[in-house]
């Protein structure tokens, strides 16, 4: 690490040269190449997979998602002949949109059931032969802008579903906003303006060529369409972070006297490493994912991982060839007047923490007890989550889907926003009549409303089987606990019995099942997924420190603190504690790819404040062979920077909850709330004081393993050399160096 700081700084054009061609070169390749992502979907060996399936191969016109146009007279009846000569023309023109396959229109002989009782709200069905998600963006606006054409005289329509979702879909916004707030945090925290553009330059080249490889790498790979903002937003949150802590430890050198090529080099060799690992527990965990078995997935973990390992190359090799350039002048005026006169600072440790420290080592379990205390509480409502899929009643108010949901809700029941749909091969007249005897016994559950006559679609090819299709109705609303309950007991019993051995094989589909079947398997395989990242992150934090305990440790504290974000999640956005605050009227179950994403986000960011702190305490430990001492030393040191680094995150994140749809807001509370937490409380309090508890526990490790493990040496070479005391902690303290090592 130390030639390749020293290399950097001395062939900065070269490094910085190097960097812009790549920057511009992938950029321009990109924008000939474009992108090539894809939202396919794949969950085989579920129900509604197969129905998707069958329907591909049997009636292809009829495989796509289903949307529903929702037409509202203001002042008569949707029958009466001008709104209805009005309603049929736009459904004319919304025939003729591309994809567009089939419209069941209120008016004609199969819609009867599609018109309210006061007759004043009505829907149609439109069918699409591919699924939303092969649709471009341009596609599902010109639909949606064909539905609301018809708006006008009275008569209001609107459309819901997944294609009008991804119509109003604007991907992730507020990076703008939320890179301005940590330049202003930077700018604080350093006082120079130079110093407060280098991490977001550095994170700026970094993302940059980054989402260019992404983008090309599309085409190889199968990535969600949602790849890019994704890694926007942790490449964002890790590159400012691993720019602060290197430019941090390079300030701190130039203060106490080192040169520009010192500071750069003992920056790199210590700070750096913590980068570098930090930048390895991340990609493990968004690779992690793989474990889950849903290849939509896999292209998400490797584009977010490319974005991280960017930003990690980056602030070992931009960050110092440009710390080159710029030498004392990222330090504040008053800073460098003290240089030239020759006054040194002789010492990397914040007054304020250092007394923070102080009381920590004084009442270690006290403060133990009361930050554990605060994260659990906050943790309980972790335990009442409900995975599933919130449905179009949590869109903003005045968004076409909202207020389709709530014209359907109020002149049909809200189970009409969300049907299921029964699909079944028939070979027969008996086939037939079994799935008609299906249908009706469906339709008389408990909790079915209605459901339509069943159509048989014919083979479109010669001597294949027909498909039989049917909608039911639910009573409750999609996102509604009561309608997964229903759909277990449909497939489950009601269908079994009703079938009675006929050889007849009903699947129940639709867009609401989809979604249940993605939140069963997504459930059932997060202890796996949450177990491999724990796993893979405690054996290379075992590795870095020689340590047990302190693995350990970091294992349950990122534990901890993705617990304390999912209560606050559930708290918020399922039980609607303070959803009001955020403009939510309308709570719902927790989108199931949640968890998942965040666990993998906030189990990455977390763990670089854990190995940033510990490894400066590490340092310490190397320097002083007292665990007090090194606790207390490293927290004082790093406390400061790990706040700032918090800050800025806390205010990235913070930015998403501006976007104004309920995802964004979800992982913008989630995300800002995690980093907040894990912070201020553990990092800062729960950590230290466990550490201090602990004592030379902290550091053991068996011989045996001890002789087999690699010396990784995360605390770098700095950490040998015995440095005067200088701080209040320091009274009375020796520092202890460490012997000599050929590691």
């Amino acid at each position: 690490m130390r030639k390749l700081a020293s290399w950097c700084f001395v062939h900065r054009r070269v490094v910085l040269a190097a960097w812009v061609a790549a920057l511009v070169g992938f950029s321009a390749i990109h924008g000939l190449a474009g992108s090539a992502y894809s939202d396919n979907f794949n969950l085989s060996g579920t129900q509604s997979f197969d129905a998707v399936t069958l329907l591909q191969h049997a009636a292809p016109k009829a495989s796509g998602d289903s949307d529903q146009i929702v037409i509202a007279s203001k002042q008569g009846r949707v029958t009466d002949p001008a709104v209805r000569k009005q309603v049929q023309a736009m459904l004319a023109r919304v025939a003729r949109v591309r994809h567009v396959s089939e419209i069941v229109s209120p008016y004609g002989p199969r819609g009867a059931a599609q018109i309210s009782k006061s007759g004043q709200i009505a829907f149609a069905n439109v069918t699409f032969d591919v699924q939303s998600n092969k649709l471009s963006a341009a596609a599902s606006k010109s639909f949606v802008s064909t539905v609301q054409a018809g708006f006008g005289h009275g008569v209001e329509t609107e459309v819901e579903g997944q294609v009008a979702e991804a119509a109003a879909s604007n991907g992730a916004g507020g990076l703008g906003l939320g890179a301005l707030a940590a330049g202003v945090v930077l700018f604080l925290v350093f006082g120079s303006l130079l110093a407060m553009a280098l991490p977001l330059l550095t994170a700026g080249f970094a993302l940059g060529t980054g989402i260019a490889v992404i983008g090309l790498l599309s085409h190889a790979i199968q990535m969600a369409s949602f790849s890019s903002e994704l890694s926007l937003l942790i490449g964002l949150g890790v590159g400012v972070d691993y720019a602060l802590f290197i430019l941090t430890r390079y300030r701190q050198g130039l203060l106490r006297g080192l040169t520009g090529e010192q500071a750069v080099v003992e920056s790199v060799d210590t700070s750096g490493r913590a980068v570098m690992f930090a930048g390895i527990i991340v990609c493990i965990a968004m690779l992690g994912m793989f474990a889950l078995g849903v290849s939509f997935l896999y292209g998400v973990a490797i584009a977010a991982s490319i974005a991280v390992a960017f930003t990690v190359v980056a602030a070992l090799t931009l960050l110092p060839a440009l710390l080159g350039f710029f030498g004392t002048r990222v330090l504040r005026r008053r800073e460098r007047k003290a240089l030239r006169d020759g006054r040194l600072n002789t010492s990397d440790e914040s007054p304020a923490w250092a007394r923070w420290a102080g009381w920590l080592r004084q009442r270690p379990a006290g403060f133990a007890l009361a930050a554990a205390l605060v994260m659990v509480l906050l943790a309980i409502p972790f335990l009442s989550m409900r995975l599933g899929s919130a449905d179009a009643g949590s869109d903003p108010s005045g968004s076409t889907t909202r207020k389709a949901y709530d014209l359907l809700a109020k002149g049909f029941g809200p189970g009409y926003n969300g049907p299921l749909q029964l699909v079944a091969q028939v070979r027969s007249p008996a086939q037939e009549a079994t799935f008609v005897r299906i249908d009706h016994a469906v339709a008389s559950t408990p909790g079915v409303v209605s459901a339509t006559r069943p159509t048989l679609l014919r083979g479109h090819v010669a001597g294949q089987p027909d498909v039989a299709l049917a909608q039911i109705y639910p009573k409750g609303s999609p996102q509604d606990a009561s309608t997964t309950d229903l759909l277990n007991r449909v497939r489950d019993t009601v269908i079994p019995a009703a079938s009675g051995g006929s050889g007849v094989r009903v699947l129940v589909g639709g867009q609401t099942a989809i979604f249940n079947d993605f939140s069963g398997v997504l459930s059932r395989k997060l202890p796996l997924f949450f177990g491999i990242v724990v796993l893979l992150s405690f054996l290379l934090l075992t590795a870095v420190f020689r340590s047990l305990v302190i693995p350990l440790i970091a294992a349950l504290m990122n534990l901890l603190s993705a617990a304390a974000a999912f209560g606050v999640v559930t708290s918020i956005f399922q039980n609607g504690f303070g959803a009001s605050l955020l403009g939510i009227d309308k709570t719902g179950p927790i989108e199931a790819f949640v968890p998942v994403m965040m666990f993998a986000i906030l189990f990455g960011l977390s763990m670089d404040y854990e190995v940033f702190l510990v490894t400066r305490i590490y340092e310490e430990w190397h320097r002083r062979r007292d665990n007090r001492e090194a606790v207390t030393h490293g927290l004082a040191a790093t406390g400061r920077t790990i706040t700032a680094a918090a800050a800025i995150m806390v205010l990235v994140f913070g930015a998403f909850i501006l976007g104004g749809q309920r995802i964004i807001e979800l992982f913008g509370v989630g995300l800002a709330s995690a980093v907040l937490l894990d912070a201020v409380i553990v990092r800062s309090a729960l950590v230290p004081a466990l550490m201090l508890m602990l004592g030379e526990s902290n550091w053991w490790l068996p011989a045996r393993l001890a002789r087999v493990l690699p010396h990784l040496r995360v605390e770098g070479s700095a950490a040998r050399e015995p440095r005067e005391p200088a701080s209040a902690l320091d009274r009375g303290a020796v520092a202890v160096p460490e012997p000599t090592s050929a590691g």
